[in-house]
């Protein structure tokens, strides 16, 4: 059985859609990477998404554990026009609406859909699990990229899976049993 351990960046303090900006985590708070650290297996894999926001919260929980190269694949939601803008002011509010209302094959302006999004996180999953068979790995991506997993593992609506609370620096624990995924903890603060 394999075992994710998907962990959510650091924040970044961003009140805004913030999918492919290459924006910093707030990784201040090194008691709660401490806590972090200490409650992810010590012998698993770690592989974060290529953004800097999960490089670097990758590197503060690391210690003795192994490093893979960074993802692309791993990364939030692409957003398109809507990068960096508030509900208030994105533009095509009734898309925006849409978007999140009855997510699916529905494209941010120039990004990309939630079922784009979930393919892509889905084949980084997929070949983890198959390079490393059996092995923990520790994920850290984004609160998106997280709730494709958590849908397919649940086996709900991505609308239902957003109302799973994703938050920074949370743990949730997919495990893999060789034919699907099943959900263990979500959301975990330790």
């Amino acid at each position: 059985m394999s075992r994710f351990f998907w962990v959510r960046h650091g924040p970044t303090h961003a009140k805004a859609m913030v999918g492919w900006t290459d924006l910093p985590a707030d990784l201040s708070d090194t008691a709660q990477l401490t806590r972090l650290s200490d409650h992810l297996p010590q012998d698993a894999l770690i592989v974060s998404s290529d953004l800097i926001r999960a490089r670097d919260t990758a590197s503060a929980i690391m210690g003795a554990r192994q490093r893979l190269p960074d993802d692309p694949r791993l990364r939030e939601i692409n957003f398109g026009a809507w990068e960096m803008a508030d509900f208030d002011s994105a533009p095509q509010p009734d898309r925006l609406r849409a978007f999140w209302e009855t997510p699916g094959n529905l494209t941010a302006p120039d990004g990309e859909s939630w079922n784009m999004a979930s393919a892509r996180v889905t084949a980084a999953a997929t070949a983890l699990c198959t390079a490393h068979p059996g092995r923990d790995i520790i994920a850290v991506a984004h609160m998106g990229a997280i709730l494709t997993q958590v849908q397919i593992a649940m086996g709900i609506t991505a609308y239902q899976a957003f109302g799973h609370r994703i938050d920074n620096m949370s743990v949730t624990l997919l495990q893999h049993d060789g034919v699907r995924w099943h959900a263990g903890e979500i959301n975990h603060l330790p």
